[in-house]
């Protein structure tokens, strides 16, 4: 059996459309019918926030690759800055992440990184 060309690449990208594409509509049909307000979408928006926060918190105390290397504390002071950022500017996830970057580039850029 030959692997050669796209057909490998064709054939991951259209069973890993048909594998989601009909739990993506489901999620858009009861969606639909879930009221904004109730108890059952509170509780999924709880459970979302959770698992990002966890990723997050997995990034940033057992970190991969460079970010492997550089210090706790200057990844914990990052998130700080970038949270800071986030509450003043009123809220605003783009100004929190970006403040949150830049501030980790500076402090490894500044221990030669």
């Amino acid at each position: 059996m030959s692997f050669d060309g796209p057909w490998p690449y064709i054939y991951i990208a259209i069973a890993g459309w048909l594998a989601t594409d009909f739990w993506r509509w489901s999620g858009v049909i009861a969606g639909n019918r879930i009221d904004e307000k109730s108890e059952l979408l509170n509780w999924v928006r709880a459970v979302a926030t959770a698992l990002v926060a966890a990723v997050i918190a997995k990034l940033i105390v057992y970190p991969t690759g460079v970010l492997e290397t550089s210090p706790l504390w200057l990844r914990l002071g990052a998130v700080g800055v970038g949270a800071a950022a986030f509450f003043a500017a009123g809220r605003k996830p783009v100004i929190g992440i970006g403040t949150s970057i830049t501030a980790l580039a500076l402090g490894l850029y500044m221990l030669g990184f």
